[in-house]
């Protein structure tokens, strides 16, 4: 191995998820913390903070329904980040990624290229996905 590939590796194993982090149970963790309350615990919508909300919460079970029945992961995670959001977007919806998401791990995308993404926000997009009706 050169000795270039040693600092490259050790970057990215630095960026891996720690040893014993259960990422669906992390997922479940932080929707339950900040999503339920107005996306409801079934994800639907209809949180008890929902009432009061100037747009409703819409249900985040039918995402991959309403994208031709894929997933849209990181349409998700940038809305999730407070990245990418389109006037419809409420005011009343935080932008997590000014928080702390915890350490930056490394996933790889269609093109093969590695993108860091912080680890809870990828932990909560995969729960997400699970949720998704068939």
């Amino acid at each position: 191995m050169k000795k270039l590939a040693i600092p490259a590796i050790l970057a990215l194993a630095a960026c891996a998820p720690e040893q014993g982090v259960d990422l669906e149970r992390e997922g479940a963790l932080a929707f339950a913390e900040n999503c339920a309350a107005c996306h409801g615990a079934d994800a639907r919508g209809g949180g008890p903070l929902a009432e009061g909300l100037p747009v409703a919460p819409p249900d985040l079970t039918t995402l991959s329904a309403r994208n031709g029945g894929t997933f849209p992961r990181d349409y998700v995670m940038s809305v999730i980040d407070g990245y990418r959001r389109g006037a419809h977007f409420s005011d009343a919806m935080p932008e997590f990624g000014a928080g702390d998401l915890g350490p930056t791990i490394m996933t790889e995308g269609p093109d093969g290229m590695g993108t860091p993404v912080p680890e809870r926000l990828l932990a909560l997009a995969d729960y997400l996905e699970g949720l998704q009706q068939r």
